[in-house]
């Protein structure tokens, strides 16, 4: 308090400092129990950072702190655009993984074959992940011809909200907006030209991804989209 922090700066420092102090204590356990080497330790995060309008509103300076979170990147927690979609992830694992950085395109559902590929057990045939223990160890590693995500904010069309990744490109919609954005990541990250209109055959492409993989049932009534 005495170097001009507010209350809020202090509070979230204080909560990154607790953090950083029981990661340290994990690898201090595992490397004193011999364990170490024979562990792989994943850490990630939740799907984007929170938009501080609906749930801080008194805290301005929070906005800001939530929207660097996610690098300056369009979007929050529950949005399709990748302030929304993109986390950090890193992996640890004493001795084995070879590589300080990677830029293989993973996701959640990908983390149950890693581990069952870690404990030489078969990966359940439920999921349509893909081990990246491949990856870490510096192996020929199998990509994903797409990635796909859907959300349901609410119950109106204005809540359903769909998106599919395929290498490059990325395809978003909202809603019913009736149109299919598209961006390129490679040159376009903070997704601020939607290239739609130039690349017809890659929204075509992306659009019966977005049709085939939303499935609409009884509780989920907006599932499958809004096409004309």
């Amino acid at each position: 308090k005495e170097n001009g922090f507010s209350e809020y700066d202090r509070e979230y420092a204080s909560r990154i400092t607790m953090f950083d102090q029981q990661i340290k204590r994990l690898y201090d356990a595992l490397e004193k129990s011999g364990e170490l080497e024979n562990t792989l330790i994943i850490f990630t995060s939740d799907n984007g950072p929170w938009s501080g309008t609906h749930r801080f509103k008194k805290h301005l300076k929070h906005n800001y702190l939530t929207f660097k979170s996610s690098g300056g990147l369009k979007g929050y927690k529950r949005d399709m655009y990748e302030g929304g979609i993109r986390v950090p992830c890193f992996a640890v694992w004493q001795g084995k993984i070879k590589s300080e950085e990677t830029n293989h395109q993973a996701t959640f559902y990908d983390v149950m074959p890693t581990l069952a590929e870690v404990a030489n057990t078969e990966i359940p045939k439920q999921t349509d992940g893909l081990s990246f223990l491949p990856e870490l160890l510096g192996e020929q590693q199998a990509k994903h011809d797409f990635l796909y995500w859907e959300i349901h904010n609410n119950q109106s069309p204005k809540g359903f909200r769909q998106a599919t990744r395929m290498g490059k490109w990325k395809a978003i919609r909202y809603g019913e907006s009736y149109k299919t954005e598209l961006y390129n990541l490679e040159k376009d990250l903070f997704e601020e030209v939607d290239v739609a209109d130039e690349y017809p055959e890659i929204v075509a492409k992306a659009n019966e991804i977005l049709k085939r993989e939303s499935v609409r049932t009884e509780h989920y009534e907006h599932a499958g989209g809004f096409f004309k």
